[in-house]
């Protein structure tokens, strides 16, 4: 956020900033007049609004690349995205409601958050940016991105803060891929599935998730969001099994090679290059982290934590070597955590500049206030056999006795049946996080995150502490 986010701009103010950036007069003055006085009217509000969005994308593209501007046209796309985006604010303040209700059939079809940012572009051009303009931005690194996505978090905010509309988002994205309902057969006559960058193995009573991106220390991806979810979904929906486990597969790293690793979290070399998504974060703690806590929905029947809705599994997650951001998230939505001895826990988001996903809300449980403040906002590391690693993990075996505990704890999870194990879990979620929580922290988190994302901050953080410039993948 620059100074120029404090100001207040009349429209005089406005039109020597834009002609200062070399816009025309004429141009200046037509985008200042062209400012729209909502109705409360869906459609002509629609296109009022439309309209403007319209002249600014217009006048915005005549300015050079985001990294090529001088100070006048960096003050004028602020200006232009800062307006823009007031407007946006304004509309879904008032048409929230109704947006959702005609993007979602009222209550009868299910969009994914991908989904509905694209048909909200169609629906109110301009109010998230449409399929060609998207397909321009994805090719640009981070740095060179004019940070279009921002208004994807400002519609997720608003509509995950209205009650009915962001139970309603929730619920699809709880539902399963269809990837996994096609395959469910595929995994009951052979016993796994390999989806390339994730599988799912039948073990005993335990159906195995492995995470697998070997080349990059199995860190979490554009590449890993599709498998890993359709993964989990065929987890907890496999008949013959009656717990699930995420554990990270071996990696080729010469460092680590051979040995497993549970994740390094986000792939900071893909979020330097541009390649993850700002929606990447909503696929992850709204997606396959969320049915790990709540279960998979069905369609036609609302997860809500006391009609007990949702099929669901205890989950056990085995941490080998280390669960580094996003990885050490998961972990805060298991049942059982059993940790190699020698096994550490961090969330770097200081160092990288963004917000954990759920960590804010769901780490204080574990570690108390002080303690979680301090592996978020200072990055202190835990140590998963210390006092405070044990706050976290439940069980800690050497390296060399994680499989045979792992056995162990599925043996030890499902010994008094199933039943009960599930029973309690959602005696526990009801009164820690319930569904109505976890949206309310979402519908702000979507704003927070979106800002942090495209910051001038997390680049020169990036290139600052992980030398992001220099890596090839």
């Amino acid at each position: 956020m620059t100074s120029m986010d404090w100001t207040l701009d009349g429209p005089a103010n406005e039109r020597a900033i834009l002609e200062r950036a070399g816009f025309s007069p004429g141009d200046a003055t037509a985008w200042c007049g062209a400012h729209p006085e909502l109705r409360n009217d869906f459609g002509f509000d629609s296109a009022a609004s439309t309209h403007f969005w319209d002249l600014s994308q217009r006048l915005r593209a005549k300015l050079p690349a985001r990294t090529a501007r001088e100070a006048d046209g960096a003050a004028a796309a602020a200006l232009l995205h800062r307006t823009e985006r007031n407007l946006r604010e304004r509309f879904l303040d008032i048409h929230v409601e109704e947006l959702y209700g005609r993007l979602a059939a009222r209550g009868s079809k299910f969009l994914r958050v991908d989904e509905l940012m694209l048909e909200a572009a169609k629906l109110v051009p301009g109010l998230t940016p449409g399929a060609k303009v998207m397909a321009a931005e994805r090719t640009r690194p981070l740095k060179e991105k004019e940070g279009l996505e921002i208004d994807h978090g400002i519609l997720l905010s608003h509509v995950l803060a209205h009650p009915a509309a962001g139970r309603h988002l929730c619920h699809a994205m709880l539902l399963p891929r269809a990837e996994a309902l096609d395959l469910l057969p595929l995994l009951a006559r052979d016993g796994s599935v390999d989806l390339g960058a994730a599988s799912v193995s039948r073990a005993g009573k335990a159906a195995i998730v492995e995470l697998r991106n070997p080349r990059a220390l199995n860190a979490l991806d554009e590449t890993t969001l599709a498998p890993l979810e359709t993964a989990i979904d065929l987890a907890i929906l496999d008949p013959g099994s009656e717990v699930a486990v995420l554990r990270g597969g071996p990696v080729q790293h010469p460092k680590y090679a051979g040995r497993r690793i549970f994740s390094a979290g986000i792939n900071l070399t893909h979020l330097y290059q541009g390649k993850i998504p700002f929606l990447f974060y909503f696929q992850h703690v709204m997606g396959y982290e969320n049915k790990i806590l709540r279960g998979v929905a069905r369609r036609d029947a609302s997860p809500d934590d006391l009609a007990a809705s949702t099929v669901e599994k205890p989950w056990i997650a085995a941490v080998d070597t280390f669960a580094i951001g996003g990885g050490c998230q998961h972990l805060l939505v298991m049942d059982y955590v059993l940790a190699q001895a020698d096994a550490y826990l961090t969330l770097p988001a200081r160092k990288e500049g963004i917000i954990p996903g759920m960590a804010n809300l769901r780490l204080p449980r574990f570690l108390g206030d002080r303690l979680a403040h301090q592996a978020i906002m200072h990055g202190r590391r835990i140590d998963c056999g210390s006092l405070e690693g044990r706050l976290i993990c439940d069980e800690i075996a050497p390296a060399d006795r994680m499989d045979a505990a792992l056995v162990q704890a599925v043996e030890d999870l499902t010994s008094s049946g199933i039943v009960s194990a599930v029973g309690n879990r959602r005696q526990f979620r009801i009164g820690q996080e319930p569904l109505d929580l976890f949206r309310r922290y979402l519908a702000l988190y979507a704003k927070e995150q979106a800002y942090c994302h495209f910051s001038d901050g997390l680049i020169s953080n990036l290139e600052r502490h992980w030398n992001a410039q220099s890596r090839k993948r």
